[in-house]
């Protein structure tokens, strides 16, 4: 019955209207705990999303993989329950537990249908608090994680990554994979693990949304039962990393057909005035969709790619404007001229009007369809607070994007894109492009 119910609640949230309308509560805990709702009840199956600032970049570099390996054995056994026991419980309760980690965060994304909650928050709290961290768990686990170490490490885009992060970012943790090496991955210990748990996951930190068929009176008790056994502090943040990017091209020999690239200088901050322009400007330049500046000029007019793209990563201590792409090992010394040219283009003139009128109707076209059920919204409040966005930040942000003029696009443009502080990292045999390191 319950996996019947499943199946007829996931039809039922495909058919859910888009939606950027959502009204936000902010709930205050009597434990004194924040999250932002979204009251939901037309479908009796709630979300909450928890999100601990942080994240991979507290580990010191020998630990380097505790946090990663740390979360992943959060479902293997929790309380007085195991690995099997645990993921039994789960699916008699019809609920669903992930937790991830990232550079800057560690997050917990769970659902559960409105008639199992108790059971449900309690189960996840024992995975939350009382994790078990069994030898024979952290042996299962360990072995996946060095597993994909060694796969990435002959996968070309991964290369490109790795590469990229290290001279961008050197000695800093965003310079290194946060999986962690094969050599720092199989050293970790379980008092690493421990130690590891009580950094990241802190009432210091966190951050909670939640949405679907609960309510303000409902969200407040749960959230301190969830969360009440927590230490109040973890892990000091590490400091801002300094970009060390400069222009030019690293080349890492590599036997493959193509050769991947992956390209980018220092971004702009998510609280920089200017923001709204340069993301309206990217879009232009290389953002989703086939109407890119990049998609013209480098796949379709020239064919050297299936597919090229730039974006803004923003990190908690850094700002990168980055972009990637793949083609021929002939052809790639040409991708990057027809790439710096692009750059250089948009520095010098901007944008035209029919370019910013496209940009707009597409940034925010597509803006209410990532609000399509319970669990994206409650990413997205949790992401919005991360960002230190404020509250109203969904109904205002179309007219944000609507606001950018063609002067303040030529102006960020101006400052942000310089094709001679770009540098490429190549993955492949490129011709025409020396070696380097």
């Amino acid at each position: 019955m319950i996996r019947g119910f499943l199946i007829a609640l996931s039809l039922s949230l495909l058919a859910l209207p888009a939606r950027a309308a959502v009204e936000i509560q902010e709930v205050v805990s009597p434990g004194g705990l924040t999250a932002w709702l979204v009251q939901e009840e037309s479908i009796p199956f709630s979300s909450i999303e928890i999100r601990f600032r942080g994240g991979a970049s507290l580990e010191p570099a020998d630990k380097r993989g505790a946090t990663n390996l740390m979360m992943a054995l959060l479902e293997e056994g929790a309380g007085d329950r195991d690995a099997r026991a645990f993921a039994a419980a789960t699916e008699a309760l019809a609920a669903s537990f992930s937790f991830d980690t990232f550079d800057d965060a560690v997050s917990v994304s769970a659902r559960f249908l409105t008639e199992n909650r108790d059971e449900a928050v309690a189960l996840l709290r024992e995975a939350i608090v009382s994790p078990r961290f069994d030898d024979a768990a952290i042996e299962r686990v360990r072995a996946q994680v060095l597993s994909i170490i060694r796969s990435d490490a002959t996968d070309p885009t991964e290369i490109a990554h790795a590469t990229f992060d290290r001279l961008a970012f050197g000695d800093h943790p965003y310079g290194s994979d946060r999986n962690g090496t094969l050599e720092t991955v199989g050293a970790l210990t379980r008092d690493d693990l421990i130690a590891a748990h009580q950094g990241a996951l802190a009432l210091d930190r966190v951050y909670v949304g939640a949405s679907g068929d609960i309510s303000a009176e409902e969200l407040g008790p749960l959230i301190d039962a969830l969360l009440g056994g927590l230490p109040q502090t973890g892990s000091e943040p590490v400091e801002t990393a300094p970009i060390l990017l400069e222009g030019g091209t690293t080349v890492v020999q590599f036997d493959a057909p193509q050769a991947v690239t992956v390209f980018g200088h220092t971004g702009i901050d998510r609280d920089d005035p200017d923001f709204f322009a340069a993301f309206v400007a990217n879009q232009v330049l290389g953002g989703g969709g086939l109407q890119s500046r990049l998609t013209e000029e480098v796949r379709e007019r020239r064919g050297l790619t299936y597919g090229i793209g730039a974006y803004l990563a923003e990190f908690d201590h850094a700002d990168l404007l980055i972009g990637q792409a793949a083609t021929e090992n002939a052809r790639m010394s040409e991708t990057i001229e027809v790439v710096k040219a692009e750059w250089r283009r948009i520095a010098e003139e901007g944008v035209t009007e029919a370019e910013l009128r496209d940009a707009q109707t597409y940034l925010t076209g597509a803006y209410p369809l990532r609000f399509d059920g319970n669990g994206p919204i409650a990413r997205i409040m949790v992401g919005m607070q991360v960002s230190g966005l404020p509250i109203d930040y969904i109904a205002t942000r179309n007219d944000r994007v609507d606001a950018v003029t063609l002067e303040d696009v030529r102006r960020v443009a101006a400052r942000l894109y310089d094709a001679e502080a770009l540098h490429f990292v190549v993955v492949g045999q490129p011709e025409g492009l020396e070696a380097g390191n």
